[in-house]
């Protein structure tokens, strides 16, 4: 099995009333629920956009350096997200089809890259 991230872009999302919203909402959580019962679905969450951003942060002086909103030159950002655990690419596009269709709009797919170890295949010391 391997994780996979089916997101979308808020700026994707057309205007909708807000029983369209509630509609497309119950359609998504009916797809979910699918997941859930075949054992695939690991996480998701939703409702992101520009009213839901706290800040951003630049590592460029080699400190962290906390600015309010989104960064001046994004033009997208996260909408909404779900992470699912599959046996391959074909089952992460089934899924994400199923999402776009339930919502109306395209969804992303991405594979986690396989977990590298460093140095030492034991965990970190206090970490069993």
């Amino acid at each position: 099995m391997a994780l996979y991230l089916v997101a979308f872009n808020d700026e994707w999302v057309p205007d909708l009333t807000m029983d369209e919203v509630r509609d497309r909402g119950g359609a998504a959580r009916a797809v979910i629920d699918e997941m859930t019962s075949a054992g695939v679905f690991v996480f998701s969450d939703g409702g992101l956009d520009a009213s839901s951003v706290i800040g951003s942060v630049d590592p460029g002086s080699g400190s962290p350096v906390f600015t309010d909103g989104p960064y001046a030159e994004t033009k997208e950002h996260l909408g909404g997200f779900a992470v699912i655990d599959v046996p391959d690419d074909a089952q992460a596009r089934y899924w994400a089809g199923r999402i776009a269709v339930a919502v109306g709009w395209p969804q992303e797919v991405h594979r986690f890259p396989h977990r590298v170890r460093f140095q030492s295949d034991a965990p970190p010391e206090g970490v069993s």
